[in-house]
């Protein structure tokens, strides 16, 4: 007899240090990545969520950087997870819940880091604007449209 493996999709959102996680990021990424492996996880997303101050000190840190992953496993091995988490020197925290009601475009949402980025890039271009300061692309496009509507308005003249 097969027995059926009923994998659920979970969402963690994993507590590091900041200065650690800004130091070594790809470390900490691999560190995750591979306590969900040794679980059986299947990572579906993971990607960093928001640098904050904490409410209270851990382990004498003010700071930690919130990383958001969602992952399939089985329900049985969330245990083994917390337990990995709790021996790890890297991570200083981890919350699990069931995020089986989520659709794709839920998990897919950008995160307030992502955010913030988008909108620094938009502030950043249009105070590139309000200045003056175009970039050369944007110049020779201008350059190249002003060339055409110089030719045509020779030709039909």
């Amino acid at each position: 007899m097969k027995t059926v493996v009923n994998r659920k999709l979970y969402e963690a959102m994993f507590l590091v240090d900041s200065a650690e996680a800004s130091a070594d990021w790809d470390g900490v990424n691999s560190a995750i990545k591979k306590i969900l492996e040794r679980a059986g996880a299947e990572i579906v997303s993971m990607r960093k969520w928001d640098e904050r101050k904490l409410a209270y000190d851990i382990d004498g840190k003010t700071r930690g950087t919130y990383i958001l992953c969602y992952f399939r496993a089985e329900g049985e091995k969330l245990r083994d997870i917390e337990r990995d988490v709790q021996l790890s020197e890297r991570i200083m925290r981890v919350l699990i819940l069931c995020a089986e009601h989520l659709t794709q475009e839920d998990v897919e949402k950008d995160t307030p880091f992502v955010q913030a980025e988008k909108h620094k890039q938009k502030a950043a271009q249009a105070s590139k604007e309000e200045s003056g300061t175009k970039q050369p692309e944007q110049e020779e496009l201008e350059d190249f449209e002003e060339a055409e509507k110089g030719a045509d308005t020779e030709t039909s003249s």
